[in-house]
């Protein structure tokens, strides 16, 4: 299977090309977190869930529902709803004389691009900070020994 990325122009070039009987999908690259911002952060979060004795799994939700992408979903109130992951019932309405459920969904993490993941750490890195976990990578902290040690 193939990727193919570029402006729109480059790309039309390319769809001359493909196999016609195949069907394809073209969807808007967004750059993703890279596989280190995703260890500290998950690291982190090991971290806090030891520190506040709260499941990791918890602590995720928690940090998505105060610095993912979220938005409103109605579902029929007789209908459950699956496929959702991160999801928090809110409310009821009343809406044509039919009842529905309010749901606020939460954006995985492994769906944010590289802007809104940086939301997502930077929460999860404050958090930390109130609870006293060093936050700063062996890297980061190499540095600033080297750096004292040259003092």
């Amino acid at each position: 299977m193939s990727t193919y990325r570029g402006t729109p122009k480059k790309l039309s070039s390319i769809l001359y090309d493909l196999d016609a009987n195949k069907v394809y999908e073209l969807k808007e690259y967004k750059e993703q977190r890279n596989k280190k911002q995703n260890s500290k952060y998950w690291k982190l979060l090991g971290e806090l869930s030891l520190v506040t004795k709260i499941g990791i799994e918890e602590i995720h939700f928690d940090m998505l529902k105060n610095y993912s992408q979220r938005y409103e979903i109605l579902v029929p109130s007789d209908k459950e709803i699956r496929g959702i992951d991160y999801f928090e019932k809110k409310s009821t309405i009343s809406k044509n004389g039919k009842e529905y459920t309010v749901y606020h969904v939460f954006t995985p993490s492994h769906e944010l691009n590289e802007s809104e993941f940086a939301i997502l750490m930077k929460g999860l890195i404050e958090e930390c900070k109130q609870v006293g976990i060093d936050v700063r990578s062996p890297e980061e902290i190499r540095r600033e020994e080297m750096l004292y040690a040259n003092i």
